[in-house]
């Protein structure tokens, strides 16, 4: 099934945003990024939110609304990601699993970590200097209103 549209949440706490970490296993590259992915058969975006919150982040969410809509460059695999604002309702969140074969033999999901979206300074480097998330995360903060 061809996937056009990225499905993610931006899952809030106490004016922290969560956020996992891939690494590659050919390279030991780590990088981090919302969590997401495509929609499956049979499922709407809304609970291709909540179950991918679930399998990568252990936590069950409730989606708030719709907060990003973007279009993207189809080389990343996507044309459009849709960001969900999204709140903890249960679990505790640590990193989850990539259930699709081809992508969990390429990455894993290795650590989960909760970034203050009101003090920039306690983010982390790597994730500062990553040219897709921390643009992204920055959206994510102005359309918060931070």
């Amino acid at each position: 099934m061809a996937r056009h549209t990225r499905c993610q949440g931006a899952i809030m706490r106490d004016h922290h945003l969560l956020l996992i970490a891939h690494q590659e296993h050919s390279t030991g590259r780590k990088y981090w990024l919302l969590p997401g992915g495509g929609i499956e058969d049979g499922e709407d975006e809304v609970a291709c939110v909540i179950r991918e919150m679930r399998e990568e982040t252990n936590l069950d969410v409730r989606v708030e609304r719709l907060l990003m809509d973007e279009e993207i460059s189809p080389s990343v695999g996507y044309t459009r990601i849709k960001t969900y604002l999204c709140a903890p309702l249960a679990g505790e969140a640590k990193p989850g699993y990539e259930p699709e074969v081809e992508a969990s033999s390429e990455y894993g999901i290795t650590d989960v970590a909760w970034f203050d979206l009101r003090d920039e300074t306690s983010w982390n480097g790597a994730m500062k200097l990553d040219e897709i998330t921390y643009p992204q995360v920055k959206r994510v903060q102005r359309a918060l209103g931070y």
